[in-house]
């Protein structure tokens, strides 16, 4: 049982923090108040075009990192599975949360008066969980490849 909760509960409690990240909480309104003052401490000759700029980048980067940290959640969670076929699944199970979740997440935002839907916010999602997804299989099979190699040599 520990070992399960070792496994899903991180995946789980991402899943609550972007489904959070989804409210009003996080609406463009209330994050230029912080990245606005921010970047006008740091550069305070800021004009307003960039400031827009910075905070509109700003928000795609969080998009795209939000849903990178999901896919190494599921990609951790799924990887030491019991259940071979899960398993050795690993990756497509992952990115299947990743596309599922990008899709509901922009839905549910739908519904949510300050703030808007995007399908291309869904694509940017689904991008940094994708990018997490092929760093972690190259890893992998690089690991998997030493393995092999070092196994080679003591024998």
């Amino acid at each position: 049982m520990a070992r399960l909760l070792s496994r899903y509960l991180p995946l789980v409690a991402w899943l609550v923090f972007i489904s959070f990240a989804s409210s009003d909480n996080f609406s463009a309104e209330n994050t230029s108040r912080i990245i606005g003052p921010l970047v006008l401490w740091l550069h305070p000759n800021t004009s307003p075009e960039t400031l827009a700029l910075i905070h509109f980048v700003a928000r795609k980067i969080a998009h795209f990192t939000e849903y990178a940290i999901l896919a190494f959640l599921a990609a951790r969670a799924f990887r030491t599975s019991p259940k071979a076929a899960l398993a050795n699944r690993w990756f497509l199970a992952a990115f299947a949360v990743v596309i599922i979740y990008a899709l509901i997440d922009e839905y549910h935002q739908s519904y949510v008066p300050s703030r808007t839907a995007s399908i291309y916010d869904s694509l940017i999602d689904m991008s940094g969980g994708l990018v997490m997804l092929l760093i972690l299989h190259r890893r992998h099979k690089n690991r998997a490849r030493h393995f092999k190699h070092s196994r080679s040599l003591s024998v």
